[in-house]
């Protein structure tokens, strides 16, 4: 029979195995520790993605590397280690281009799950917008760079039936990427191809053909959270209620496809009882062209890509007392800064010069003084100016954005369900 040891966690006694491993230890006592590198048979844990981070017996270190002993004392829930956690994995969204509208794997990605799960709404680091190559080279496979968080688990888990690695460690430091060994790839079984496919903790593997496409609802990471205890949103301590008289609001889409005024209006029939409490001023929603008051919020939607989306931005700041990010393209740039790991010359070629058209001598990149000048990159709205608060979500949802408005104007107490705070 196994010996049992006592270990303390956040302050909560337990009794287990000497020797188990402390995620499962933790697991079993309804106590979570974020992880993207942790699988449990993989023996001896990988510790790289380091979001496990607790304070073990005094000292900061990874949870999964950590065996139980007896006197063993750990710190999960403490403010700045949920802070460190947080800010690994807003570098992992930075570093990486993790466009989750746009990615296959969105709904069942371990990346974009515990963004949820730690309450990510925006990333404190600007985005690199890295080029990286996508390999289409091998047979069964796309690995797509991009999205790779150098985990290690496809490293140590993906071998053929004679024991040989298909994918490897390839440079050093920075420029450390994930190789696919062709050779060895193309021997892989069905089953252990599409084993890859899974345990990428991102959409980095894709199988050929293949498609994780599924409704919303029916992803894994939809509706339910792994935390047994998930506490509700927190009305932030600087909230100030405002007065009771009728609150003004300002609404623009900027570099943006007008989806999330869309799901703005998505609240249906509230929409009339909304309309008895604000007055919309500048908006495409009243066609209202230039500010006739000053705002209590604005809510923005788009980043900037051109010289006129910055003007409107900035008179937005000065115009409105509070101003909201409201989409992932407001947040970061989303899907137009896709183009952001172009050259700005060679978009304008591939849109202009090398289109196809049946209109003569229509092969030229338009330019007039009237027409905004297009910028070297789409920016998010806070590298423009100061936002004081985000709402992701391509769109967000209806409920979730009247909740943050009716919390912000009328200091209104709210929770954001598991469904409705979603990248995508």
């Amino acid at each position: 029979m196994a010996k049992l040891v006592n270990v303390q966690i956040d302050g909560k006694n337990i009794q287990a195995e000497e020797g188990k491993n402390l995620m499962l230890v933790a697991r079993e006592n309804g106590i979570f520790i974020p992880s993207l590198c942790y699988y449990e048979h993989i023996e001896p844990p990988l510790g790289s993605c380091r979001v496990c981070t607790c304070n073990i017996n005094g000292k900061y270190g990874p949870a999964c590397t950590e065996k139980v002993s007896e006197g063993l004392v750990v710190e999960v829930n403490k403010e700045e280690l949920i802070d460190t956690r947080k800010a690994l994995v807003e570098m992992m969204f930075a570093e990486g281009n993790h466009i989750c509208p746009a990615c296959e794997k969105s709904g069942q990605c371990d990346l974009q799950h515990m963004g949820y799960e730690l309450g990510i709404s925006s990333t404190r680091f600007p985005h690199l917008f890295k080029d990286r190559v996508i390999d289409y080279n091998p047979s069964r496979i796309v690995m797509e760079h991009n999205r790779c968080i150098k985990c290690l688990r496809c490293v140590v888990e993906v071998l053929t039936d004679d024991g040989k690695r298909v994918f490897n460690y390839v440079n050093r430091g920075n420029e450390t990427y994930v190789g696919v060994d062709y050779e060895q790839e193309a021997k892989l079984t069905d089953e252990q191809i599409h084993h890859a496919m899974k345990i990428c903790p991102t959409g980095s593997i894709i199988v050929r053909g293949e498609s994780f496409s599924a409704p919303f609802g029916e992803r894994k990471y939809d509706m339910e959270s792994v935390q047994l205890h998930r506490k509700p949103e927190k009305k932030s301590d600087d909230v100030r209620p405002l007065a009771n008289e009728k609150k003004i609001v300002a609404t623009v889409s900027l570099a943006g496809c007008f989806g999330c005024h869309m799901s703005l209006l998505d609240i249906d029939t509230e929409l009339l009882d909304v309309i008895e409490l604000v007055s919309f001023d500048k908006s495409p929603l009243t066609d209202i062209k230039k500010f006739t008051n000053r705002c209590h919020i604005g809510l923005i939607e788009g980043g900037c890509c051109n010289s006129e989306n910055i003007e409107t931005l900035r008179l937005f700041r000065e115009h409105c007392d509070i101003l909201v990010a409201m989409g992932e393209c407001a947040v970061w740039g989303g899907l137009p800064a896709m183009r952001n790991s172009i050259p700005l010359s060679e978009c304008l070629e591939e849109a202009y010069l090398n289109c196809v058209t049946n209109e003569t001598n229509s092969n030229i990149v338009p330019y007039h003084e009237d027409l905004p000048k297009i910028l070297d990159k789409v920016y998010g709205c806070n590298e423009i100016v100061k936002i004081d608060y985000f709402i992701p979500g391509c769109p967000p949802d209806a409920s979730h954005i009247w909740k943050v408005v009716k919390n912000l104007l009328w200091g209104e107490d709210f929770s954001i369900l598991y469904s409705e705070f979603k990248y995508d």
